[in-house]
């Protein structure tokens, strides 16, 4: 069966190759009618699922569009594709962090409701289950053993970290519950993980453009960063990685290798094969930030990086807050080899993390309801990001470029180089809206004409006034 799967969606994939190069070539026009799903099936062998989903990405990309009840057709907009923007080239040096006050001045600023939130790093809190989840959270606490509340205290709720264990399975990487430590959302299991794994003045690896959060956690641990290039598609570069190895003690990398913020890059299969076997020869530990796994678009979840790991290498970090409860702040690190050292500091700095909000989490997991909920929540950020693509193309002038991510619920621009995101973010809080600026996500402030937008809100008439605002602040 998983051998199928995979087959699956190499097929898709080739297919949606062979019509973007006929589009790029002028075979098939704008205006240009495309095969039916159902012929294309025939003619190909192919199942009409994988057709469909091969017909998704080539309307993401803009290169058809649906016309209903007449079919696929060739879009517009096919002859003039937006390009991928390039790989990271950050300094080889290693460097001190000092980024948190230009950080915290841009987070401070998307508080505001009022505010169209394209600078914000969550979704809409009205694409989750909010309803199902109080009612889960009610049954839980009835059903409560007093005694859970003493006994799950130091690495959290046994029902719920059953639960996170059996997902992992399905995900291809074998993880026990006891490996599981529940934290108040991935930041806090990301933050124990660098600190178990680190003294301050050593070395670590991260990425370039970087989460945020990574930076101000190196900076507070009085870390140096060395950052890697990344790539908008594949991620870390590991041939880069590996020469780095060579020459520095590194004690830990921190790495975001499923749709990554961000670029939203996904890092292949046998790439992450090749980065284990790089860390494994050098000892050296991944933080894996993998907060955004359950948000993809294709058929299957992607691997993480933590099922090529043989050796208990990887700390894999995850979070119910970006997919199904932002709010509750249940999130968890499975920490390999190291699960003792991070346990023990998750007790020494909070104990534990909230029960009843965990116990309501493991109720709703153990009824079904997640992965329906992911099913709607996938389809409705996939065509969320088909209106974000559409909108940045009729509204910003030429010369810009843009990710097209497989999943996750971000954008990454670049912007012509004289642009400054800091200058334009400003803009953007007066005409009502935000933009998450380049040089929050670089340990150098670097990336000054980028910036980061989220579609992972409904896609409204303020949203499209929005992009239409950035285009015209991009050309003033």
């Amino acid at each position: 069966m998983g051998w199928q799967v995979r087959q699956s969606m190499k097929l898709y994939k080739q297919l949606a190759d062979d019509l973007t190069l006929l589009i790029r070539q002028g075979t098939l026009k704008p205006g240009d009618r495309v095969p039916s799903v159902r012929e294309t099936s025939r003619e190909r062998g192919m199942s009409p699922a994988t057709v469909i989903h091969a017909y998704e990405l080539l309307e993401g990309e803009g290169l058809i569009e649906t016309r209903p009840r007449s079919g696929y057709y060739v879009g517009n907009q096919a002859a003039a594709p937006i390009q991928q923007p390039r790989i990271s080239r950050p300094s080889p040096r290693s460097t001190l962090l000092d980024v948190s006050e230009l950080v915290f001045e841009v987070l401070e600023s998307l508080r505001n409701r009022s505010v169209v939130p394209m600078g914000s790093a969550f979704p809409s809190p009205k694409l989750f289950p909010l309803g199902k989840l109080a009612t889960a959270l009610c049954t839980s606490v009835r059903r409560m053993d007093p005694w859970s509340t003493v006994e799950d205290l130091p690495g959290g709720s046994a029902e719920l970290r059953r639960q996170i264990s059996r997902r992992y399975l399905r995900a291809g990487a074998a993880v026990s519950p006891d490996e599981i430590i529940i934290t108040g959302g991935a930041l806090e299991a990301l933050n124990l993980s660098l600190q178990a794994l680190t003294r301050p003045g050593d070395l670590v690896a991260i990425e370039s453009p970087a989460f945020y959060g990574c930076l101000q956690a190196v900076e507070a641990l009085g870390l140096k960063a060395i950052e890697i290039p990344t790539h908008p598609m594949h991620g870390v570069d590991i041939a880069y990685l590996a020469r780095i190895l060579d020459k520095h003690t590194v004690r830990a990398c921190w790495f975001m290798t499923t749709f990554h913020n961000p670029l939203g890059a996904l890092m292949p299969d046998d790439a992450r094969k090749s980065l284990m076997e790089l860390l494994e020869r050098h000892d050296v530990p991944l933080i894996e930030d993998d907060v955004y796994c359950e948000l993809y678009f294709g058929t299957q979840r992607p691997k993480s990086t933590k099922a090529f790991d043989r050796k208990g290498l990887v700390l894999n970090c995850g979070s119910f807050s970006k997919s199904l409860a932002p709010g509750y702040r249940i999130g968890w690190v499975a920490a390999g080899r190291f699960a003792r050292s991070v346990g023990r500091r998750k007790v020494m700095s909070s104990l534990s993390t909230n029960i009843p909000a965990q116990d309501a989490i493991a109720e709703y997991l153990r009824q079904g309801g997640y992965d329906r909920h992911l099913g709607v929540l996938r389809r409705t950020l996939a065509d969320q990001q088909k209106s974000a693509l559409n909108a940045l193309r009729t509204y910003l002038p030429e010369g810009f470029t843009v990710t097209r991510p497989e999943g996750g619920y971000f954008l990454w621009l670049e912007l012509p180089e004289h642009v400054d995101t800091i200058e334009v973010h400003r803009k953007a809080l007066t005409a009502g809206f935000s933009i998450a600026p380049g040089p929050i996500f670089s340990a150098r402030r670097e990336f000054a004409h980028c910036l980061r937008l989220n579609y992972g809100h409904p896609w409204t008439t303020a949203s499209e006034r929005a992009v239409k605002a950035l285009g015209a602040i991009v050309r003033s």
